[in-house]
Parts: C-alpha cells; sequence; structure tokens
C-alpha cells in the first residue's frame, strides 16, 4: 500500500471543512472576500440593524416626502404597473431602464418620475383641464347633467412614512447589489428585502434602489468622570456651592423672543384686489408647489363659501367621500378651485357673481376650504392675488 504523506492529510482535511462551511450557507454566497480573510465579520450583527420597508397604499405606491415609488404585483407588467397608479407606461419605463412589456417580480420596487395623485383623492389639474375645453369661450350659460361622482379604490392611501427618507440609488453599469451594499453599509439580504430583487441579487443598469435604512440606536449618556474618589468607609465629600466663595456675577436676561404663529390671519376680503377670499378665516395651510397646489382656509363649521371673482361654474364633481369641488372659469384661463366644501348651491354652467355664495364649511375638524387658483393647467400661488 503507497504511504500518504501528512501534506496529503492536511490538505484533504481543509477540504473537507472549507466543503462543509460552503454546505451550511444560508443565501447567496459573496465571492469577495476582501477584508474578510484573518479577521472576524460582523455581517450576522449588521443584518438586524436595518428598518423594514413601510408598507404601501392600494396600488402599491409608498410615498416619501421627495419622491413615491410602486410596489409590483404578482404577473405585472411594466404596462399593468403604470395603468395601475396612472402614469404613461412609456414615461415610466424609460426612467426605469425598462420595455413596456417586461414582467416584473413581485415586490420588485418601480421608481415613480413624478409624483401621482393619492389613491383615494382628484386629480384637480385633469378637472381644471378639462374645465377649460368645456367652458364656453363667451362666457354664455350652458347646463348639464352631472353624472353622479364614482367612488375610488376602497383603501386609504398610506400616509408618508414615518422616519428618515432612504436614498435612492441608480444603479451604474459595472455595479451589482454586493458593491452597492457595501458603498451605503448595508446588508445586502435588507437591501434585497427592500427592493424585491431575485434570489441571485441581480440588479439592471439605471435601475433605482432604496437603500435601507438602519435602526437608530437610542441616544448614550455621557460618562461623569469620577472626581473626588474616596476610600471605602468614607463620606463622600460635599463640594462648596459657588455662591458660597464668590457672589453670583451681574446678568442680564434678555426678554424672551415670542413663538411666531403658525397660522396666518387671511387677508380682508378688499373690493380691489384682483381676487375675493372664499371664506373669511385663518390659513391654517399654505401654497407649495408640488405638495399643496392652494391655501387651505379654515372658519367655522357651516360658513359661507364664495365665488373669488365672476365667472361661469365649469366643474362640480366629488372626492371618493363624495365631497363637492367646484371649478369656476374665469377670463383669461384663470380658474378657482373650491375643495372640501358641503351643500353646492350651483350648478355646471351657471353664472355666478364675485361674493356669492356656492357652498358651505363641512362640519368638525373639516372645516375649511381648499382654495386653488390656476392660469390654465399650472397652479399658482393664490395670496397674492387676495391681497
Amino acid at each position: 500500500m503507497r504511504a500518504v504523506s501528512k501534506s496529503a492529510i492536511l490538505r484533504c482535511a481543509t477540504s473537507a471543512a472549507a466543503l462543509a462551511i460552503l454546505v451550511g450557507c444560508e443565501g447567496p454566497l459573496d465571492y469577495d472576500l476582501r477584508g474578510e480573510v484573518g479577521g472576524f465579520s460582523t455581517a450576522d450583527a449588521a443584518r438586524a440593524v436595518t428598518t423594514n420597508r413601510p408598507a404601501p397604499d392600494a396600488r402599491g405606491v409608498i410615498t416619501y416626502p421627495n419622491y413615491q415609488v410602486a410596489v409590483a404585483r404578482r404577473g405585472d407588467t411594466v404596462n399593468d404597473l403604470a395603468a395601475r397608479v396612472g402614469l404613461p407606461v412609456v414615461e415610466l419605463a424609460r426612467f426605469n431602464g425598462l420595455q413596456a412589456t417586461d414582467r416584473l417580480r413581485e415586490g420588485e420596487v418601480i421608481a415613480l418620475p413624478r409624483t401621482v395623485p393619492s389613491a383615494s383623492g382628484v386629480d384637480i389639474a385633469t378637472i381644471a383641464g378639462t374645465a377649460i375645453d368645456e367652458a364656453p369661450a363667451d362666457g354664455s350659460v350652458r347646463t348639464s347633467t352631472l353624472e353622479p361622482a364614482q367612488p375610488a379604490a376602497a383603501a386609504a392611501p398610506a400616509p408618508t412614512p414615518p422616519g428618515p427618507e432612504p436614498i435612492r440609488h441608480k444603479v451604474k453599469r459595472g455595479e451589482t447589489a454586493y458593491t452597492i451594499a457595501r458603498l451605503y453599509d448595508v446588508p445586502v439580504d435588507a437591501l434585497a428585502d427592500w427592493n424585491g430583487l431575485g434570489p441571485d441579487f441581480t440588479v439592471r443598469e439605471d435601475q433605482f434602489l432604496l437603500i435601507p435604512i438602519k435602526n437608530q440606536p437610542a441616544p448614550q449618556q455621557a460618562a461623569v468622570p469620577a472626581t473626588n474618589v474616596t476610600q471605602p468607609g468614607q463620606g463622600s465629600p460635599t463640594p462648596t456651592p459657588p455662591s458660597a466663595t464668590q457672589p453670583l456675577p451681574d446678568e442680564v436676561i434678555a426678554p424672551a423672543t415670542p413663538v411666531p404663529d403658525v397660522t396666518a390671519e387671511a387677508p380682508t376680503n378688499q373690493s380691489n384686489s384682483a381676487l375675493g377670499l372664499p371664506v373669511t378665516g385663518t390659513i391654517i395651510r399654505t401654497y407649495e408647489k408640488g405638495k399643496n397646489e392652494g391655501i387651505d382656509i379654515a372658519a367655522a363649521p357651516g360658513a359661507a363659501v364664495k365665488a373669488a371673482e365672476a365667472g361661469t361654474v365649469a366643474a362640480i364633481t366629488a372626492d371618493a367621500d363624495q365631497v363637492p369641488i367646484i371649478v369656476v372659469k374665469h377670463n383669461s384661463d384663470l380658474l378657482t378651485v373650491y375643495a372640501n366644501v358641503d351643500k353646492a348651491t350651483v350648478k355646471k354652467g351657471d353664472r355666478v357673481r364675485r361674493g356669492e355664495q356656492i357652498a358651505s364649511l363641512r362640519s368638525g375638524d373639516n372645516a375649511y376650504v381648499h382654495f386653488e387658483v390656476r392660469k390654465g393647467f399650472e397652479s399658482v400661488d393664490p395670496e397674492p392675488y387676495l391681497k
């Protein structure tokens, strides 16, 4: 029998140990061993430091302060997802480096190129555009029967997720899930879970990935340095108060700055302003392009909501909760929109005067009117028109 050398036995044992390690691994292997040989790995600890991805709304949309993403369902194509969120499929596909017919994985995250309206809301821009097209150019009265509003999806949209907004990373050529996970110091498993990656963690060029949010550790209190250490059995010395050895310095305390009021009193309804106030009250939310396309004015429940200027009622519709929305067309393609109102007293085609009541405020916490001014399709800040 041929003798077996000790070096051969050692090689066999090493190979068997390596094979056992590979067999015991769960999940994909990262073959990039930089920094791992000869040291210890914190991968197991890192897997527990990220939070879960927020739940999407009924359409699969997750809304963050500065962008939105949509989560694909089983069997979805890009075309299916685009139809569900209300975006042109060509625009959505191009933004994500996809084709309209590409099939998506269940749970895959697709970035939206622009903000889509809420699941239960009404796209006022679309209503305004239709009002421009349908309203009589000469200001004459045209009447038509208003179809009853159709309810939207049963489920309400998910609110903006609390906590920090995740970084949105656009994949470059040559990048992998592993290199991206290392770049942001997050576990590759968490990156895959957040973005619905497949079992092989494949990513594509121009794909947008959400970088998982790490759990924020509780703040640690700074250690108090030990002073005047005494021996066991001795009492702790009491420090001498400063006032016992020297007088307190003269100190001039400035008066506290008053806290600014978070609400603004709405301007008075002046006749020489371009538009009149729809209701006399307090502005509780100001105009912010892309987030709040008008201003919200609160007043007493049941208060009269008045036309801001003479014009023609171009449209009356309702949101998913059957709350009326009134659009009035004025000269020069100017429109005013009155949302979150109650008991509309006008109908489509009616001519209204400035200051004429067209609706009332709702009751309770909903006693405010959402007032928009639009030049064509674009919203503008209403406040300069009210001064």
